[in-house]
């Protein structure tokens, strides 16, 4: 099934629940509490059993090689510190993107939005900063994975190829609670990608960029709005993207 049949099932069937749920809330008394009970018990079941449905993936789709369709962008790519910044500065909207590499909503955001994003970017109406954040540390087998592969995306945007690694990290995207990436994997998917040298390598087995990463999300925490990845933010202040229509608001 491609992305965007999943992604369209996805919301016809949480429309329905929503649907179902609405439907016995519209009377009154201790009956239709039971209702809603039930319902809610169904809904949530019907959430999981799709979720692990969805979710399955064979190694081959979590093995660190790019995937066949993977394609670049045509907009400006640079590092800012632990930002990496993709688009015109002359765009009609900014946008701050908090993502971590290990975070299964991330992906799904990137699934249900990526395109959208890349197709406004290379528009010239919208410049994204990427914040790849080392938030979900502790929730990998060994520790450390969203640290190591924040830190690579960084190394990767250094050698001019931190669009394709960052797409890579994501459709390759290892299962949380289980073991990530190695360094060794990491530096080996720059390689694949056609970064050459010594440098990109050094870069990744020496956390070069760790620091930077973990400040950034220390900043972000200390202002208050963060609750977890992923975040959008423009002009500091939380964009609900679960109005599907998000992003077009922003545009206007």
């Amino acid at each position: 099934m491609g992305g965007a049949e999943r992604n369209a099932r996805k919301k016809k069937q949480a429309q329905q629940a929503a649907k179902v749920v609405t439907a016995a809330r519209s009377g009154g008394g201790d009956r239709n509490k039971v209702v809603i009970g039930v319902v809610v018990v169904v809904v949530l079941a019907l959430v999981v059993i799709g979720g692990v449905i969805w979710t399955a993936r064979s190694e081959d789709d979590q093995a660190l090689t790019p995937p066949a369709d993977l394609t670049g962008i045509s907009a400006p790519v640079e590092r800012d510190g632990a930002v990496v910044v993709v688009g015109d500065e002359g765009a009609k909207a900014t946008i701050d993107l908090y993502e971590d590499f290990l975070c299964p909503a991330c992906r799904n955001f990137k699934e249900v939005y990526g395109a959208q994003i890349k197709s406004a970017i290379e528009a010239g109406d919208l410049r994204v900063r990427y914040h790849a954040l080392p938030f979900l540390i502790r929730y990998s087998d060994p520790e450390g994975y969203s640290r190591d592969s924040s830190n690579a995306a960084l190394c990767a945007a250094d050698q001019g190829e931190f669009w394709e690694y960052h797409e890579t990290l994501f459709a390759r995207q290892p299962d949380e609670g289980g073991p990530g990436h190695t360094k060794e994997e990491l530096v080996k998917l720059g390689t694949d990608l056609g970064i050459t040298g010594d440098a990109f390598k050094q870069c990744v087995d020496g956390g070069a960029h760790e620091a930077e990463a973990q400040s950034g999300l220390d900043e972000l925490r200390a202002g208050g709005q963060f609750k977890g990845t992923p975040t959008v933010m423009k002009d500091g202040q939380v964009v609900d993207f679960g109005n599907e229509n998000w992003l077009t608001d922003l545009l206007r």
